[in-house]
């Protein structure tokens, strides 16, 4: 069964932090790769963030690396994505979903299911 359920989605200063959640079922957290996403209204969806399934191998895109750090749980079969030093220009929708491949460098990942997406507004 393929389930991704997000949270932690918000409003939030420039320059503060958020952290995202994405809890997926066992099966989805051992056998595959889960990336986060986002769009903004008028632009095109942006790969953010993508973590292995196996050894935790990270990849992140250029706007956001050096701010944004992906994370596990192994016991809590959750996926992070703790957003500091946030801008105006992070403010998207933002999802997380399965991968159909490895993760590997932002550009050439590939989702398949998705979570519901959850909301990140950074304004003053």
């Amino acid at each position: 069964q393929v389930q991704l359920v997000e949270s932690g989605g918000g409003l939030v200063q420039p320059g503060g932090s958020l952290r995202l959640s994405c809890a997926a079922s066992a099966f989805i957290f051992d056998y595959r790769a889960i990336g986060w996403f986002r769009q903004a209204p008028g632009k095109e969806r942006e790969g953010v963030s993508c973590i292995s399934s196996r050894l935790g191998t990270t990849y992140y895109g250029d706007s956001v690396k050096g701010r944004f750090t992906i994370s596990r749980n192994n016991y809590k079969n959750t996926v992070y994505l703790q957003m500091n030093s946030l801008k105006p220009e992070d403010t998207a929708v933002y999802y997380c979903a399965t991968l159909s491949g490895p993760c590997g460098p932002i550009a050439t990942i590939i989702p398949d299911y998705w979570g519901q997406g959850t909301q990140v507004t950074v304004s003053s």
